[in-house]
């Protein structure tokens, strides 16, 4: 079997619309460090947010079949809970393939980032992250259409 990218010269660019989300478990007094921006390596939804639109610009070139896609939006938010911080990722271009993989490459990119930068404060005393994970990495919803008609 061979590999190859998939032919979309023919297609139409049409607006492309991906949201994807995910979540990283974290200790509740890391969530707290990082709500009084505590944590040392800075302000860590704000290096997670640049971490997610700048992976959403380069998904091509870590996905390996993925065509570039000039992207016209993107946004991050973030929601804060107890234990675990949730990223939402949404991606817009008119395009002729869709913007899926760079929805889910910047979520992974944002979570990733958060990791790093906390895992001074998750680490248990042998080093290791026993309540630490990221989970629910999901495309959300995806549109292809009228630019009028975006809903996602």
């Amino acid at each position: 079997m061979s590999v190859k990218m998939v032919d979309v010269g023919e297609k139409p660019p049409v607006l492309r619309v991906a949201v994807a989300g995910g979540s990283i478990r974290l200790k509740p007094k890391t969530i707290d460090m990082i709500k009084s921006n505590s944590i040392e390596k800075g302000d860590v939804l704000a290096v997670a947010r640049v971490a997610a639109i700048q992976a959403v610009k380069r998904t091509s070139e870590s996905i390996p079949l993925c065509h570039p896609i000039p992207v016209d939006h993107v946004s991050v938010d973030f929601a804060i809970g107890s234990d675990r911080i949730e990223c939402t990722v949404r991606v817009r271009a008119v395009a002729k393939t869709g913007v899926e993989m760079e929805a889910l490459c910047g979520v992974s990119a944002a979570l990733l980032t958060i990791w790093d930068m906390t895992k001074k404060y998750e680490k248990d005393e042998r080093g290791q992250y026993p309540e630490t994970f990221i989970s629910e990495i999901r495309v959300l919803s995806k549109y292809k259409g009228e630019q009028s008609d975006a809903h996602c």
